[in-house]
């Protein structure tokens, strides 16, 4: 089982989860921001990871340390579920529309964070979920578990439909690059850091 229980807690944050990736896609995520609740939801009922994350956070600040961390810890268990990628099918890319919105996201297991990012809000926040903090989440993600990975919204006017787009395409195209295809590492070199 590819499956990863872990705490951390600094002075902003404290935040438990356990992640299973070969589940069926049930969540319980309470981390005080709804609308980035909603989010983790859909990633984790379209990828089909089974995701449980409670954060208590210092939303009196903002909701920058909570969005972050969350992204962080969410990555590094990912890197950890998945071990030695061994079998895994390394690259996924969905493109997914969402009425008048049409997002794709392409990712590489690669042992090299890196993160593209193009869409563009006009809201300032979603409830208590600051818009602009999608990006930071999706860079601490990247960074934590070491892959590529590019987030494009093609086209579309409303921010809720752009960030649900992005989410549930992640799930999509997270679900296609780890499952498992073989016994060999995908790599050329034999190895993924």
């Amino acid at each position: 089982m590819r499956e990863i229980q872990i705490n951390r807690k600094t002075k902003e944050t404290n935040i438990q989860l356990s992640l299973n990736l070969d589940g069926k896609g049930q969540s319980n995520i309470q981390t005080g921001i709804g609308f980035f609740d909603h989010m983790l939801t859909l990633f984790s009922f379209h990828s089909k990871i089974d995701l449980n994350l409670t954060c208590q956070g210092d939303l009196d600040v903002c909701d920058h340390h909570t969005i972050e961390d969350c992204g962080i810890l969410l990555g590094t268990t990912f890197k950890q579920a998945l071990g030695d990628k061994k079998g895994i099918a390394r690259y996924g890319f969905f493109s997914l529309p969402m009425d008048e919105t049409l997002a794709q996201v392409s990712l590489d297991i690669s042992g090299r964070p890196y993160l593209v990012f193009h869409c563009d809000f006009h809201r300032e926040s979603i409830g208590l979920y600051s818009t602009e903090m999608t990006e930071e989440f999706f860079r601490a993600f990247c960074t934590s578990a070491g892959i590529t990975l590019h987030i494009n919204v093609l086209y579309g006017t409303n921010d809720h439909h752009k960030m649900e787009a992005i989410f549930k395409a992640f799930g999509r195209a997270c679900k296609m690059a780890i499952q498992i295809e073989g016994n060999d590492i995908p790599s050329s070199k034999g190895v993924i850091e």
